[in-house]
């Protein structure tokens, strides 16, 4: 799991930590949107620690499960994203944060990493069922 890269920070708060489901990393799934188009922009991991600067600060903040550090997004790119609400799922394992994302949302440069990678659905013939 893990830690905190300041220990003298603060903590995520115990009514909000006690409501999430972690994975067996510490982490919980965050999907971010665009606030005002509804269009699903990303995918990214949180910690306590993620949420809790996300939470503090008004920028999104995520966990790398392959760097294993803490990056604030927009920070090296300009393409920030400002917090506009939080919310929980019903079963605590994942978060849905709405943003205001100035610029690409996608290291690739698209608006959304979901642009342009579309998989065809299957469709189950309904009487064979």
């Amino acid at each position: 799991m893990p830690t905190l890269r300041n220990p003298d920070e603060q903590s995520l708060p115990a009514e909000i930590a006690e409501r999430l489901k972690r994975d067996s990393a510490g982490l919980v799934a965050a999907v971010v949107q665009q606030y005002d188009s509804q269009q699903v922009l990303m995918l990214g991991w949180m910690d306590d620690e993620a949420l809790r600067r996300t939470l503090s600060t008004g920028r999104v903040t995520f966990y790398s499960r392959s760097r294993q550090e803490y990056w604030r997004k927009g920070d090296t790119s300009g393409n920030i994203q400002l917090v506009k609400s939080v919310a929980l799922d019903c079963d605590g394992d994942a978060l849905l944060i709405r943003v205001d994302q100035h610029g690409p949302a996608c290291h690739t440069g698209t608006r959304s990493c979901f642009d342009g990678r579309q998989i065809p659905a299957v469709v189950l013939d309904q009487e064979s069922e």
